[in-house]
């Protein structure tokens, strides 16, 4: 088994995590919708994740919708002290599988206190609120929902507030309401729109969380990933992985699997050495890929 610690740790709030963590969105079915083909197998991933050293668990209540939470509950249930899990509200699912905001001050309130009863806590480590003005970052007032979870935290149901799709204006509109533990946004060796944002959120000593951290972009399947890939022994995936820890260390990565096999191949990146001519190749995948936003 791997010693995933040695990819080192960093402040998510007030708690301290394992900079691989593991995001339990795939848990649920096709689309993020009901129930996963195989429980069992979805309880298995979750067990060997924490086995492993996982203490960093991303999740939300409308995955599923509450399905993923149940899975994480029924599998880890009473959680281990150091686990630390994040959750994330401003969405909710409708009938036909589509994704609706959920956004306004009451409905966040309630969706924490959703994930509190589904998950079995009396308090969650951290809160993503997740923009919903479009599939990308786009401006969009938050104060009145920042206060909400500031509220919130008052009465100590959030440990920690997040912002997820977020611009940077929104971030410095969060920060003067509240302490931003983290953010979370589509970052990969394609999308580097955020690398100036990462840079001073980590002098800022504030977490950074890559959601799309391998798929939906073209590099992987780029000459330039497969290339490097066969030069340090590892899988295309595996190397866009070990980019992002190496890029940052403000950098959580949360990649996701319903597999234990695929979860342990995650897990390995933190044995991948890439050299300073392999990081230079890396770097100039951006340049030639197709902008495009992306949901999570």
């Amino acid at each position: 088994m791997v010693d995933i610690s040695k990819a080192g740790t960093f402040a998510l709030g007030d708690r301290t995590v394992n900079r691989i963590g593991y995001g339990a969105m795939q848990l649920a079915g096709p689309g993020v919708y009901g129930p996963p083909k195989d429980r069992n197998a979805a309880i298995a991933v979750l067990r060997e994740a924490v086995a492993s050293g996982v203490n960093h668990i991303d999740t939300s209540d409308y995955y599923g919708p509450y399905v993923v939470n149940e899975i994480i509950r029924e599998a880890l249930h009473p959680y281990p002290d150091n686990l630390v899990l994040v959750t994330k509200v401003g969405a909710k699912r409708g009938p036909d599988k589509s994704w609706n905001p959920a956004f306004s001050p009451a409905e966040l309130t309630e969706a924490v206190h959703d994930n509190l009863r589904r998950l079995g806590v009396d308090v969650i480590d951290a809160v993503n609120l997740r923009m919903i003005f479009a599939m990308g970052p786009a401006e969009g007032a938050i104060e009145a929902q920042v206060e909400a979870l500031a509220e919130l935290q008052r009465k100590g149901l959030v440990r920690n507030i997040g912002l997820s799709n977020a611009t940077r204006k929104q971030i410095e509109a969060g920060r003067k309401i509240a302490k931003i533990a983290c953010v979370q946004n589509q970052y990969n060796l394609a999308h580097r729109e955020d690398d100036a944002l990462i840079d001073d959120l980590a002098k800022a000593g504030i977490a950074y969380t890559p959601f799309f951290p391998l798929g939906g972009f073209s590099p992987l399947q780029s000459a330039e990933l497969s290339n490097v890939a066969a030069q340090v022994g590892a899988t295309p995936l595996q190397v866009a992985l070990a980019w992002l820890l190496r890029r940052s260390p403000n950098i959580l990565l949360i990649p996701g699997t319903s597999s234990v096999a695929h979860l342990r191949e995650n897990l390995a990146v933190v044995d991948i050495v890439l050299p300073d001519d392999a990081m230079a190749t890396l770097d100039k995948i951006a340049a030639s890929a197709p902008k495009g936003g992306g949901g999570h």
